[in-house]
C-alpha cells in the first residue's frame, strides 16, 4: 500500500457517494485499495466490486478480509459485462478516481515516469499488445501529430511529430532517454519537464484508450446505477474532466443538450456540485497529487 497513491480527498469521496450498509457498489480505480478499504469500512452486509487491470493491484486486493468485497481484475469499460456475471442489476454508487497511482509512476521499468531511464511501455494492463515504443515507432507522422496535439495539448505538436518521424529513420526510439534526446529540442528552457508530461500524457491516454475507456462507462452509468444512486468522479486533466461535467450536466459526451417538449434537458444525472471540488491547501501540501485533482458528485433521477 506505502508504494501506491494515498487517496485524493477521501472524505469528499466517501460524502459523495453517500454509502448505505446494505448497499452495492463499484469502485472503478482499486490501485492500492485505499477507497475500497474506506467503503468497507461502512458497509455491514452491502456489496463493492472494486476494478482494476494493472496486474500490481491484484496483490493488494488479496490482503483484503471483507465477506463483500469482490476484486475484478479487468478494465472498468466492462463494468456492465462483469455485474452481470456476478447476477448484479443495478447499483447504488460508482467512484472513480482517475489517472495514474503513484506505483505506477515510481516503478522505473513500467515506463510512466520521465524521471527514470526505462523502456518506453506505458501500459496499465501489461497483457495489452500495444506499448509507447511502437506508437512512437510505428504511427504515421499524421497521427502522431493528432495525438500530441489532442491528448498532450503540445502546442508544437506537428514540428515534434515531423521530429519524431526524421529521428527514428536513423535510429528506432525505444527508450525514455532516446526520446527525451529528441523532446529537449523543442521544450522551452526551464519548462522542460512540463514539455515531457504533456507528450508523456498523450502517450499514455493513446496507449491505454483513456479516454475512449471514459467515455464507454460513462455511458452505463445510466442504466448501471440506480435512481437516488451516487457517480463520483475525480479527474486529473481537462480532457477527462470534459466528459464528465458534459455527461453529468447535459447527458451527452460531446456537451449537446436533447429537451423534451417542455424544454427540460433529457439527462440521467442530477449535478450535485455546481463546480468541481478541490483539494485545500492543506492536502495539496500533504499530497502533490491533489493538486490537479476536480471531483465531480452526481445523483441518479
Amino acid at each position: 500500500m506505502s508504494e501506491y497513491h494515498e487517496p485524493v480527498m477521501l472524505q469528499q469521496c466517501l460524502d459523495g457517494l453517500a454509502i448505505k450498509p446494505s448497499g452495492v457498489y463499484a469502485d472503478l480505480t482499486f490501485g492500492g485499495g485505499g477507497h475500497t478499504k474506506a467503503i468497507l469500512e461502512k458497509l455491514t452486509d452491502g456489496r463493492l466490486f472494486s476494478f482494476d487491470q494493472d496486474q500490481d493491484a491484484e496483490a493488494n486486493a488479496e490482503t483484503i478480509d471483507h465477506p463483500g468485497f469482490e476484486f475484478v481484475q479487468a478494465n472498468f469499460r466492462y463494468i456492465k459485462k462483469y455485474l452481470k456475471l456476478y447476477g448484479v442489476k443495478q447499483l447504488d454508487g460508482v467512484l472513480a478516481d482517475l489517472g495514474v497511482s503513484s506505483h505506477q509512476f515510481n516503478k522505473a521499468e513500467r515506463g510512466f515516469s520521465t524521471r527514470f531511464d526505462a523502456e518506453l511501455d506505458m501500459r496499465m494492463d501489461q497483457n495489452a499488445s500495444l506499448s509507447a515504443k511502437q506508437v512512437i515507432n510505428e504511427y504515421s507522422e499524421a497521427d502522431l501529430h493528432k495525438i500530441f496535439g489532442l491528448y498532450g495539448e503540445v502546442r508544437n505538436a506537428k514540428t515534434l511529430a515531423a521530429a519524431i518521424v526524421s529521428a527514428r529513420n536513423n535510429n528506432p526510439i525505444n527508450t525514455i532517454g532516446e526520446l527525451k534526446a529528441v523532446l529537449e529540442k523543442f521544450a522551452k528552457r526551464g519548462r522542460e519537464n512540463k514539455y515531457y508530461a504533456q507528450v508523456f500524457q498523450a502517450l499514455r491516454i493513446e496507449v491505454n484508450e483513456e479516454l475512449k475507456a471514459l467515455e464507454e462507462v460513462l455511458l452505463q452509468m445510466e442504466e448501471v446505477i440506480k435512481p437516488g444512486g451516487r457517480l463520483v468522479v475525480m479527474s486529473y486533466h481537462s480532457l477527462e474532466d470534459r466528459l464528465v461535467k458534459n455527461y453529468i450536466n447535459k447527458g451527452k459526451l460531446d456537451g449537446h443538450e436533447e429537451k423534451d417538449f417542455y424544454g427540460n434537458v433529457l439527462k440521467p444525472f442530477k449535478a450535485l456540485t455546481r463546480k468541481p471540488v478541490v483539494a485545500d491547501d492543506e492536502e495539496v501540501e500533504r499530497n502533490n497529487r491533489a493538486r490537479s485533482a476536480k471531483l465531480r458528485i452526481a445523483e441518479k433521477l
